[in-house]
C-alpha cells in the first residue's frame, strides 16, 4: 500500500540517483508550470501593472497640478491674508503673540548647541517667546551637558527651560504632550517645534507668524527642510533627491488644492488651539506628527505649506540610521491608516473630496501602493517572468511608464539628473525594507511600534578623523553591518539574470545585473558613511 502511494506522488522518473536531482527538478518544474506558476505568476503581472498605473496618475495629477501652482496660483501672501509683524512704541511688543519653541532631544551629544543656538537666535521679542528643551536623553553626561548649554543662554537673558521626564513614554509625542502642560505655557498661542538638528533662519517666526496671526482657520503653517550635509556622500544625494520632490510637489499641491498635508513632524508652527481641539498628541503610532495633522485636518482646520520658508537640516548619513529612519516613516503611515480609515469615512466636517485625496492619495497611492509596486514589480514579478516565458510583460509597463514616473520625481532636484539611473536602483533596494515595513503596520506586527531615534553625526565624523582615533575593528564592523536578505536578494536576481542571459529573448538581464550589484553593496553594508569608532 506504501510503495502504491508514493508511486502515486513521485513518477519513476523522480527516483533516480543524486546525479539526477537536476533533471528532477527541471522535471517537477515542469509539472507545475503550467497548472501552477504561470497563473499565479499572470495574476501578479496584472496587479502590479494595475499599481503601477495607480501611481502614474497620482504622479501625472500632481505634475499637471503643480505646473498650474507655478503658474496661475498667487504666491501664500497674496491668498492669505499677511502683514508683517512691527514693533509698536506705544504698546511695546504686546503686539506679538506668544510662541512656544519646542525642542524636543534624545541623547543628542553632536548636534544640541546647533538646534538650541538657532532658537534662542530668533528674530523675536524676549518676552514673548518661551524656549523648551525637551530632553529625554538616558546618557547622564549629554543630559548635564545639554542643561548647561540651557543654564549658559538663559543667562544671556534668553526664556529657555530645560524639562526632564522620569520615563520616555509616548517618546516624542509623549515628550510634546507633557511640555504643553506646563504652567508657563498656558499665555502661548503657538508652538513651533524643531528637531535637534534643525537650524531655522532668525527671521523665521516672523514670516511664518503673520498668516496664523491674520488667518483663523489656518492650524499649521509648514516650512521647508533644507540639508545642510546633502553633498556628505552618494546616500544624502539618493535622499536629497527623494525628499525634495516631496516638498517641491507633494507638499505644495496638497497645501494649494485642499489645504492639507502631512506635518513632517518639524520645521512647523501650529495653533495650540488646533493641537487641543485635535485631541492633542498621540503616540498610538510611530508618526505623531501625522496623525496629527489628520485629525485636526478632520476638524476643518486648514494647513499652509511655504516653500521659501525654509530650514537647514541633516540628513542620516550612515546606512543603518537610514534604514531604521525608512522603517518608522513607511511602518507609522500604514498604521495610522488602519486605525484612521474609518474614522475619516465617518467624518461629516469635509467633503467628499478631501477624504477622498486624504484616503486613495495621501495614504492608500503614496503610502502603500508606491512602495510595494516597487518591490513586488522590479524586484519579484519582472525577474521571476525571466523564468516563465509564458507569462509576458507589456514594454510600456515595464520600461515607458516607469520612465515617466522616474522623471517626474526628478524634478525636484535637478543638480542630481546625472544620479537617476542610481536613484532608481537604490530606491529598490529601500523598497523591499519598505514593503516589509508597510505590512508591518498594516498587520499591527511585531516591530509596529519600534523607535529608533534617526542619529546625527553634525561635526562627529571630522572631529574624530582631526583626532585620528582607531578604526572600529573589521570583524565587528562587518558583523554589524552585513544584511543577510539583501544578499539572498542579490543571489535570486543574479540566478534570473543568468537565466535570461543563456535562455531568453529580452535585454532584461542588463538591469537584472545591475540590481544584484545593488542588492549587494547594500549586503554588505558599503552604502554611505562609515564613521570610525
Amino acid at each position: 500500500m506504501t510503495e502504491v502511494s508514493t508511486n502515486a506522488l513521485f513518477p519513476e522518473t523522480f527516483q533516480g540517483t543524486a546525479a539526477d536531482i537536476a533533471g528532477q527538478i527541471g522535471l517537477m518544474w515542469e509539472l507545475i508550470k503550467a497548472p501552477l506558476i504561470v497563473p499565479l505568476l499572470r495574476a501578479a503581472v496584472y496587479i502590479c501593472l494595475a499599481m503601477e498605473l495607480m501611481l502614474f496618475i497620482e504622479r501625472l495629477y500632481m505634475g499637471i497640478v503643480i505646473v498650474l501652482v507655478k503658474l496661475f496660483m498667487k504666491k501664500p501672501d497674496k491668498r492669505y491674508n499677511w502683514e508683517p509683524m512691527r514693533d509698536d512704541l506705544e504698546i511695546g511688543n504686546e503686539g506679538f503673540p506668544m510662541v512656544l519653541v519646542q525642542i524636543p532631544m534624545f541623547n543628542e551629544k553632536e548636534v544640541y548647541k546647533i538646534s538650541i543656538g538657532a532658537a534662542c537666535n530668533l528674530s523675536w521679542p524676549s518676552d514673548r517667546l518661551v524656549i523648551q528643551v525637551l530632553d529625554d536623553s538616558t546618557d547622564p553626561l549629554i543630559k548635564d551637558l545639554v542643561e548647561k548649554e540651557c543654564l549658559r543662554w538663559a543667562n544671556k537673558g534668553i526664556n529657555i527651560r530645560y524639562q526632564i521626564r522620569e520615563n520616555r513614554g509616548g517618546y516624542k509625542a509623549g515628550a510634546l504632550k507633557e511640555g504643553l502642560k506646563r504652567d508657563y505655557v498656558k499665555d502661548c498661542e503657538y508652538v513651533v517645534i524643531f528637531d535637534a538638528d534643525f537650524r531655522p533662519e532668525p527671521d523665521f517666526l516672523r514670516r511664518a507668524i503673520p498668516f496664523l496671526v491674520h488667518n483663523s482657520e489656518i492650524a499649521l503653517v509648514q516650512g521647508r527642510w533644507r540639508f545642510v550635509n546633502a553633498n556628505e556622500c552618494l546616500l544624502t544625494r539618493m535622499q536629497e533627491m527623494s525628499l525634495d520632490y516631496h516638498f517641491t510637489v507633494e507638499q505644495e499641491v496638497g497645501s494649494s488644492t485642499h489645504a492639507f498635508f502631512g506635518f513632517n513632524g518639524t520645521g512647523g508652527v501650529w495653533r495650540i488651539a488646533a493641537i487641543n481641539e485635535a485631541g492633542g498628541w498621540k503616540d498610538r503610532t510611530t508618526v505623531e506628527d501625522m496623525d496629527l495633522a489628520v485629525r485636526a485636518s478632520l476638524k476643518g482646520w486648514k494647513f499652509l505649506y511655504l516653500g521659501d520658508l525654509q530650514v537647514k537640516s541633516e540628513l542620516p548619513s550612515t546606512f543603518k540610521a537610514f534604514r531604521f529612519q525608512q522603517h518608522r516613516w513607511s511602518c507609522g503611515p500604514a498604521n495610522l491608516f488602519r486605525k484612521m480609515v474609518m474614522e475619516i469615512v465617518r467624518n461629516k466636517r469635509v467633503n467628499i473630496w478631501k477624504k477622498f485625496y486624504v484616503i486613495y492619495s495621501f495614504f492608500f497611492v503614496r503610502k502603500i501602493i508606491a512602495h510595494m509596486v516597487t518591490f513586488f514589480f522590479f524586484c519579484v514579478v519582472l525577474p521571476l517572468s525571466l523564468l516563465v516565458p509564458e507569462v509576458e510583460i507589456p514594454t510600456w509597463g515595464a520600461i515607458y511608464i516607469p520612465c515617466i514616473i522616474t522623471t517626474l520625481n526628478s524634478v525636484g532636484t535637478p543638480r542630481s539628473i546625472h544620479l537617476l539611473f542610481y536613484w532608481i536602483l537604490f530606491e529598490n533596494v529601500m523598497a523591499f525594507q519598505r514593503t516589509k515595513a508597510t505590512f508591518i503596520g498594516l498587520l499591527e506586527a511585531k516591530r509596529a511600534n519600534e523607535w529608533v531615534v534617526t542619529e546625527k553625526l553634525g561635526d562627529a565624523l571630522k572631529n574624530k578623523e582631526k583626532t585620528k582615533q582607531t578604526k572600529k575593528p573589521r570583524g565587528s564592523l562587518f558583523g554589524d553591518r552585513i544584511l543577510p536578505q539583501e544578499l539572498g536578494f542579490a543571489v535570486f536576481l543574479f540566478f534570473c539574470g543568468c537565466y535570461d542571459v543563456l535562455y531568453g529573448k529580452s535585454q532584461y538581464f542588463l538591469y537584472i545585473f545591475l540590481q544584484v550589484i545593488t542588492f549587494t553593496i547594500a549586503g554588505f553594508g558599503y552604502i554611505g558613511t562609515i564613521v570610525p569608532s
